[in-house]
């Protein structure tokens, strides 16, 4: 592994699994502020947290054993640079051709690494160009303060040098950024209380969500459970049987039917990409058209995922196929549950209650 392949594969694992924690909420605050996710949104965000875990791990990492022998032979490193073109001369060094010079990828790194923020601060936050150039600069100034003090003194001496070329080549990356970001392909939105036709990627995006929400439910439960009874007996017992029933079965029944039946009839998912759930006379769906959805449809894998595996997985697969084949409002569970999926925001959809 290389010292730049280890920073990198923490920042992609720590930033695509934070993205599986804060994807519901993220999802459902975009739908009512944007009426919609979009394309760009959709890989931008996971994409933007990657890059600010790299921002970490490419500052810290690799960390040497920083003892007093390393302090006392690496003594230069605690002297800032404070010429911010040294790396001209640092050029002139290399016997290379130019393509070839380490001096001149380092400062090509530095300026790329940061053109993402000046697009990240533009198109997925929405500020200025002057405060994405700011905030670059800001945040580089940060990484190499953090490297001059040794991580903010938790190391007896610094392992990185601060240098002010690197704050003017990432300055520079951010300001490319932000300069590049209003060329990027940008579409005519409808105002976000409008309502959207009930395609089948939405469909699909709020069944993925459900698997994650119950998923996260379940690890959070799990948890609980755990700390709970090692503080109260010293000691964790393992039962498959209960670990399925409590971990797996009892989130799901709780949020893909229990949230359903208490709300307008959609689950968490559903409530996330403003989706409704009616039968035919536009009612709220009954208990019992519920329970049927909620058999064939999500519940029912997460039913059988603790018991029988494979059939979990072919039912997981088979739902996720029926509903790509299905266009419209409406997939084959919604059908055998004579319910209609709909856009939350179209007053002729709104639910009437059951009575």
């Amino acid at each position: 592994m290389t010292q730049w392949s280890g920073p990198t594969l923490i920042a992609v694992l720590a930033g695509f699994g934070l993205a599986f924690v804060l994807v519901v909420p993220y999802v459902a605050v975009t739908y009512r502020r944007r009426g919609e996710l979009g394309t760009f949104r959709a890989v931008a965000a996971p994409a933007f947290l990657v890059y600010a875990f790299a921002l970490v791990t490419y500052t810290l990492l690799p960390i040497p054993d920083v003892n007093a022998a390393y302090c006392a032979t690496h003594g230069e490193l605690a002297h800032p640079e404070w010429n911010p073109v040294q790396f001209l001369s640092d050029m002139r060094e290399f016997d290379t051709s130019l393509l070839h010079n380490p001096a001149l990828r380092q400062v090509l790194f530095n300026v790329a690494f940061f053109v993402p923020w000046g697009v990240f601060l533009r198109r997925l936050f929405g500020r200025s160009t002057a405060f994405a150039i700011a905030s670059g600069f800001a945040m580089s100034l940060l990484i190499e303060t953090t490297q001059l003090t040794g991580v903010w003194f938790l190391m007896p001496c610094p392992y990185r040098l601060f240098d002010t070329g690197d704050l003017l080549t990432n300055t520079l990356g951010a300001a490319m950024g932000a300069l590049l970001a209003p060329r990027l392909r940008r579409r005519t939105r409808a105002p976000a209380g409008e309502p959207r036709p009930v395609r089948t990627r939405r469909r699909l995006l709020g069944m993925i969500l459900d698997l994650v929400a119950v998923t996260l439910f379940g690890a959070v439960l799990n948890v609980v459970v755990l700390a709970v009874e090692y503080v109260a007996q010293g000691t964790v017992h393992n039962s498959p049987a209960v670990d399925t029933l409590l971990y797996t079965c009892l989130p799901a029944v709780l949020l893909l039917l229990v949230v359903p039946l208490a709300t307008n009839g959609a689950t968490p998912g559903q409530h996330a990409v403003l989706l409704t759930v009616v039968d035919a006379t536009g009612r709220r769906p009954s208990p019992w058209r519920s329970l049927v959805r909620f058999v064939l449809g999500s519940g029912g894998y997460f039913l059988l995922s603790g018991f029988s595996p494979g059939w979990s997985a072919l039912w997981l697969v088979a739902n996720l196929a029926l509903l790509l084949l299905t266009r419209g409002p409406r997939g084959l569970t919604g059908r055998c549950a004579g319910l209609t999926v709909a856009d939350a925001r179209d007053p002729a959809q709104v639910p009437v209650p059951q009575g």
